[in-house]
């Protein structure tokens, strides 16, 4: 049995002139929550396409458990489950049907459809809203359907693409309930892409990819671990001329940050007492933090991850592909 149920050796996508993925590899270990994050235009969403079998790859090479994506594609896609980051759904239909269709897309024998059917439905608590056209369920609701019917067909890698964007924050814990008790009980590898940090923490590792290059992989804490500094915030009644004061006296850039400015010190608790005492431009506000993802991020990439428009071709993608597996 393979190290890796992800395999990606030096793959590379090009439209026209452009390489939108360019020349990465990366390896994904069985029953990972391995997180894909980049910003606008980055390539992720190009390189899952080529995981889920969506589009072909200019060269490289990539495996899902063994199967190549491209020569067996087919077979690639009965291991793997989808849920996108918009929805998908059949919303004229029931629940159920939107259960029951899927199950027979992916030849899910019909001996268990049903009784894996009603287990899903009762895990992400919509049995007894199974009758009810899915345009009457709530944006939660259709989520949580998205993953129950993403995960019909016991499949061993999920592709979750912004799986909680736009829910409430109680919403997203649950569904997070269901997606890491999902991982305990049946190994099920994670491949994930969010723009909500506090997600990404949950990842065994991450990947952060930058103008189609992969720029860096680690864990979480390993990658917050490379900012190094606490991260000041201040608010100031004139930031332009705090900034010119923070880079003269401390010889420290600061960047701006909403409505105020913040910049990276070391040993933070000893420095902000003897900042606060002696800075002449008047502080509105301030705090110290430990690093985040978010700053490891934008200090990776030069940019702040936000959300993309995705999915219409996927989206597209997803109709014919669902198209050939009922010919």
């Amino acid at each position: 049995m393979s190290d890796y149920i992800i395999k990606v050796e030096n793959l590379v996508k090009k439209f026209g002139g452009l390489a939108a993925v360019d020349n990465i590899s990366f390896s994904v270990a069985p029953g990972e929550i391995f997180g894909f994050l980049g910003p606008n235009g980055a390539g992720k969403t190009t390189t899952i396409n080529i995981l889920c079998t969506l589009t072909k790859p200019t060269s490289g090479r990539a495996t899902i458990d063994g199967l190549d994506v491209v020569r067996q594609q087919n077979q690639v896609r009965q291991l793997i489950g989808l849920v996108f980051q918009d929805p998908s759904l059949d919303e004229r239909l029931s629940g159920l049907q939107n259960m029951r269709f899927h199950g027979l897309v992916y030849s899910v024998p019909a001996s268990v459809r049903e009784q894996r059917i009603e287990q899903l439905l009762r895990m992400v608590e919509l049995w007894d809203k199974r009758h009810n056209e899915v345009r009457t369920y709530s944006g939660g609701m259709k989520r949580r359907l998205e993953l129950a019917r993403g995960l019909l067909h016991h499949p061993k890698v999920l592709f979750l693409d912004e799986p909680t964007l736009g829910l409430d924050p109680q919403t997203r814990s649950r569904i997070w309930e269901y997606i890491l008790e999902l991982r305990q009980r049946e190994g099920t590898t994670i491949f994930l892409t969010t723009h909500y940090m506090d997600e990404a923490d949950k990842a065994t590792r991450i990947a952060i990819i930058d103008y189609g290059k992969l720029i860096a992989m680690d864990t979480p804490e390993k990658l917050k671990k490379m900012v190094g500094k606490d991260i000041i915030s201040v608010k100031t009644d004139d930031n332009e001329k705090a900034a010119a004061e923070i880079r003269l006296r401390y010889q420290i850039e600061a960047r701006h940050d909403g409505d105020g400015l913040c910049f990276e010190v070391a040993n933070g608790e000893e420095f902000l007492p003897i900042f606060i005492r002696e800075f002449s431009t008047r502080i509105l506000g301030v705090s110290l933090r430990r690093p985040s993802l978010d700053d490891a991020f934008l200090k990776l990439t030069g940019r702040e991850i936000r959300e993309e428009e995705v999915s219409d071709t996927f989206k597209a993608m997803l109709r014919q592909h669902g198209r050939r597996m009922r010919r």
